[in-house]
């Protein structure tokens, strides 16, 4: 082989190890932050499921994991403040239903938190901060 032959074949190579750097420096106690993270966020759709799961969920997980992790302690309790806040705004939607506009507030309320929730998880799980907008700060 020519020496110009095994430079290009030295270039081509370079940029794939690179690539591969950039994938596997994140460490396995980061990578479990981010899970942790995005799983407080995650847990909150049990509300969907079952009474208050929305509530309870995340809260579990913030405190079985906020000593361990920083990230999920900030956004466990992100995920508390917005599944409290939808609980009021779904009661004070519940009793509007008398005056007809409640049935509509309780889906745009249901769509909304869907949509918000996931796209929390995936901020949290690429390690980023999330702030969900219309969330009461009761935890800070």
């Amino acid at each position: 082989m020519s020496e110009e032959q095994e430079a290009k074949q030295a270039a081509n190579e370079a940029p794939k190890e690179e690539s591969k750097q950039e994938v596997t420096n994140s460490t396995p106690e980061n990578r479990d932050e981010r899970m942790w993270a995005m799983f407080c966020h995650l847990s909150g759709l049990a509300g969907f499921i079952f009474p208050f799961g929305n509530i309870i969920a995340p809260l579990v997980i913030w405190l079985i994991k906020k000593e361990e992790y920083a990230l999920v302690n900030d956004q466990g309790k992100e995920a508390l403040n917005f599944q409290i806040s939808m609980t009021i705004y779904i009661i004070a939607s519940v009793i509007l239903i008398f005056l007809v506009i409640g049935i509509p507030l309780l889906i745009i309320l249901g769509i909304f938190s869907l949509i918000v929730v996931i796209i929390a998880a995936i901020k949290a799980n690429e390690g980023e901060k999330y702030r969900y907008p219309l969330t009461i700060r009761f935890l800070d």
